[in-house]
Parts: C-alpha cells; sequence; structure tokens
C-alpha cells in the first residue's frame, strides 16, 4: 500500500472494513501486473470504498452476492473510475483464495448467458471449431438474441422464419464476408437449436443466402512503398513502438495472420536456428526461416520494450494489467494507428492487407504461386490461385481485342 499512499491517515483508513486485510495484497496484485502510482490509486480507492460501505451496513465477506453488488454499483459506481471491472478482478480473486463463497456476475447465467455458453461448448466439443471461430459466432448470435427478445428471457419457442430475415435484413450493412459469417452463424445456431429439441421449425434454411462469390475480387494489398513507409515512421524509442514494429515486420516480411502474431510465445523463437514455429489455421504448425531484420526488432523489443511477466507470450498489452492481447483485433489496431501515422489513406485497416501486399510483391519478382502458397501456409492451391489476378504482366496477353479496335 505504501508504494501507492504515503499519507499516514490515508492508509489507515483504506485498510478500514471488512477487506482491511487483503488491501495490501492487493496492492501487491496491482504491482505485479504492471499498474502506475496514479491508475493504482484509484483501484485501491475505489475497493476501499466498497469495503467501507458493506462496514457501514454490518455485512460479512461471507454475505457478497451478485445482487449486493449489483445495489452497490447502481449507487455509487462510476463508469470513468471502472467500479464494475475493479470489483469483478478483486472478487474472482477472492474466490479463488477462498476468502468469499462462489458467485457469479449479476448478468452471467441469464437465461441467455447460458444458451450462449452451452452453444460455444457444443462448437467446441462437438464441431471441434478453433476459438476464435466460437467466438464470432458466440458474438452474433447474442446480438440475435438482444435484437429479438431485448435484455429479458429468449423464448425460443415463438422465433419465426420472419424474424431471422428481418434481422438479416437489418444487418445489411456489413460487408459481404462478414455478413456471410454472420448469416453461417445463425444457421449453425439454429442447427444446435433443432438438434437440441429446443425448436421444432427448421430456422436455419430460412437464414437468406449473402452472394459472397470466391475470386469475385482482388486481394486488398498496400503497394509495396506504403509498406515500407509504414515501417520507417514507427517510433522505435518507445517501449510501445519497438512492439509496433516488431509486429509489423512480422506481417510484412512473413504474412502471419493477425492471430498468428497474439498467440505468438517466446517458445516459439529458435535464436540459434534462426526459425520462428507459427502455429495457423486448424491448429497446424510450421517452421518459418526467421529473417535478420525480424528477429533484430523482436529482440530489441524483448531486451528494451518488454515488462516484466510470467506470460509466455512475445507481444504484451501496453497498458495494465500487464499480459498478452486478448485477441487478434489487438494486432488489428496497431495497424490502424499505423497507418494514421503514416498518413496512408487505405480503404481497408486491418492486418490482413500486409499478407496481401507481400504475395503480391513476390508475385511481381518472380515467384511462383505455389512457392507463395508455401510462405503464407495455405491448405490447397485453390486459395492461393486468387494471386494470380494481380499478375497484369502475365493475364495481358491473355485478353481478347477490343472489337472496335485500337483507340
Amino acid at each position: 500500500m505504501e508504494r501507492f499512499f504515503k499519507d499516514i491517515n490515508t492508509l489507515q483508513r483504506m485498510r478500514t472494513g471488512p477487506l482491511n486485510e487483503y488491501m495490501d495484497q492487493c496492492a501487491q496484485r496491482l504491482c505485479d501486473l504492471g499498474y502506475k502510482r496514479f491508475s493504482g490509486r484509484i483501484r485501491l480507492r475505489r475497493l476501499a470504498h466498497f469495503g467501507r460501505w458493506l462496514m457501514r451496513r454490518g455485512i460479512c465477506l461471507y454475505q457478497i452476492t451478485p445482487e449486493l453488488v449489483a445495489r452497490y454499483l447502481n449507487r455509487h459506481g462510476k463508469v470513468k473510475d471502472g467500479d464494475a471491472v475493479v470489483l469483478d478482478w478483486v472478487l474472482a480473486w477472492l474466490r479463488d483464495k477462498h476468502v468469499i463463497r462462489g458467485m457469479s456476475a449479476p448478468d452471467s447465467d441469464t437465461p441467455a448467458r447460458q444458451l450462449e455458453k452451452e452453444f460455444a461448448s457444443y462448437l467446441e466439443q462437438e464441431r471441434r471449431l478453433a476459438l476464435i471461430t466460437i467466438e464470432d459466432r458466440r458474438r452474433f448470435v447474442r446480438t440475435f438474441l438482444v435484437h429479438r427478445f431485448g435484455h429479458g428471457q429468449p423464448d425460443l419457442s415463438k422465433l419465426c422464419r420472419r424474424d431471422v430475415v428481418d434481422f438479416v435484413r437489418e444487418q445489411a450493412e456489413y460487408q459481404p464476408k462478414r455478413a456471410h459469417l454472420l448469416t453461417t452463424a445463425l444457421r449453425s445456431f439454429f442447427t444446435y437449436l433443432r438438434y437440441q429439441g429446443q425448436i421444432a421449425t427448421d430456422l436455419a434454411a430460412a437464414v437468406p443466402a449473402v452472394a459472397n462469390w470466391s475470386f469475385s475480387s482482388l486481394p486488398k494489398a498496400l503497394p509495396p512503398e506504403q509498406v515500407e513507409l509504414l515501417l520507417t515512421r514507427c517510433r522505435r524509442k518507445t517501449p510501445m513502438g519497438l512492439r509496433d514494429y516488431a509486429v509489423l515486420l512480422l506481417l510484412a516480411r512473413l504474412g502471419l495472420r493477425a492471430g498468428e502474431v497474439a498467440s505468438l510465445t517466446l517458445d516459439d523463437i529458435d535464436w540459434d536456428a534462426g526459425q520462428i514455429r507459427v502455429c495457423g489455421k486448424g491448429g497446424r504448425c510450421s517452421e518459418l526461416p526467421l529473417p535478420a531484420d525480424v528477429g533484430e526488432a523482436i529482440a530489441a523489443y524483448l531486451q528494451h520494450g518488454r515488462q516484466r511477466c510470467t506470460s509466455r507470450l512475445v507481444f504484451l498489452r501496453a497498458a495494465a494489467p500487464v499480459g498478452g492481447f486478448k485477441g487478434q483485433s489487438a494486432v488489428g489496431l496497431i495497424v490502424k494507428h499505423a497507418l494514421a501515422r503514416a498518413g496512408i489513406q487505405s480503404p481497408r485497416k486491418g492486418a490482413h492487407q500486409l499478407r496481401h501486399a507481400l504475395a503480391t510483391q513476390m508475385l511481381s519478382r518472380g515467384a511462383s504461386l505455389a512457392e507463395i502458397g508455401e510462405l503464407l501456409r495455405h491448405s490447397t492451391p485453390r486459395t492461393t490461385s486468387i494471386y494470380a489476378k494481380v499478375d497484369l504482366t502475365a493475364l495481358r496477353p491473355l485478353a481478347l481485342p477490343w472489337p472496335g479496335g485500337e483507340l
């Protein structure tokens, strides 16, 4: 506690209430997670306020319930101070230490959330889908349930074809690929419900099809000069800049997917052999050569930018709590901010365009589609064949003459 507060009276006040004997342990935990003095003080103050609130009402730790926490937050909670997040973290920690009895967050055991969990478990155990795919489908299902039933208890017997069609139409602003993921998630969910006997109608057949033909568009890739501009504008004098530069190089030089960068561990890098192990789609792992500039960027980040942490993930969040990225979206944000910093106006802001840029650049330098597919670790040659459409030099002789002659 003395790391965050110096005044003796403040320290005494902070250690008042049912949580007093755990305040120092919480403070140590905040230090371990990388919280700075200012942010740590805010969290400890909110926690102490909750403890005094319990003391005034004569409530012991073992009497804490989700309803009690919700009542406190409704009256005293502040969104800007993250009271709900702070209490959820501390109470989970106290549950792990068996100080308070097991309890769930106020909204975690609603019928809708329970249905989501069961659906996710089905996708994992029966369908063997990847975690990121499961989370995607779960989010789409949650959006549908809220759209149809609000935040109340879902009555699945009232679902009809019109509900499905209306929902998909309202989500029409999605890009074709995203809309395709939405309809796939809904079909999977309705198939699961019918399999479980919770609905009698085949609602999966009512989900409208989304036009998303394969090879209907060109790969969205940044030009080589913009890729280099993106890298040179990276600020490598700060810990975050060192991290972002290493991430961008992995995307640009090896064509890694965002999820592959986020899940990269320290054990995946073989410094002696100059190789890196990448675990991609379907759990397939491949050994790739580690380019010198990529290895130097990762080493610089590990030596001068990465905070001390028990996590074995290579790349960590810059802000507390210290730990790995929560998902591949964090890698996409790094690319988005890098584009803005370099002043590049790109219609796409995600990380995948750097993967496309690498393939396009290799093709222009004479690499075969087989070589590109091997580096990008495509499961079938058909996936790589989309890059044949961007080889305009090779395609030009195949074009038929214009009927009207030369213009």
